[in-house]
């Protein structure tokens, strides 16, 4: 874990920048002793963001399960395999 005060980022940005895209990892950002802010590349934060998504929709189908909104399986391909079934029909 890097931290460093805020003014680093104003002094030193390169330095900030190198050290987030070659780490792969975040900087903590402090001022007056305590922290204020994180840096990090676009890439990471991608990352992040595409995980807590994934926990997200996860946590739904949770709730969804636990509440009863639950479809089976053999009625969802059937009613998938008759779309597709009419959508050739119309392609013809």
């Amino acid at each position: 874990m890097v931290i460093k005060p805020v003014s680093a980022l104003r002094n030193n940005f390169v330095e900030i920048s190198n050290l987030v895209h070659e780490q792969h990892q975040p900087v903590f950002l402090t001022r007056n002793g305590y922290g204020d802010m994180v840096v990090m590349s676009m890439a990471k934060y991608s990352e992040q963001k595409a995980m807590l998504d994934l926990y997200a929709g996860l946590a739904r189908s949770e709730a969804d399960s636990a509440a009863g909104r639950v479809v089976d399986y053999d009625e969802v391909s059937k009613k998938t395999y008759d779309m597709l079934q009419a959508i050739k029909e119309a392609q013809k």
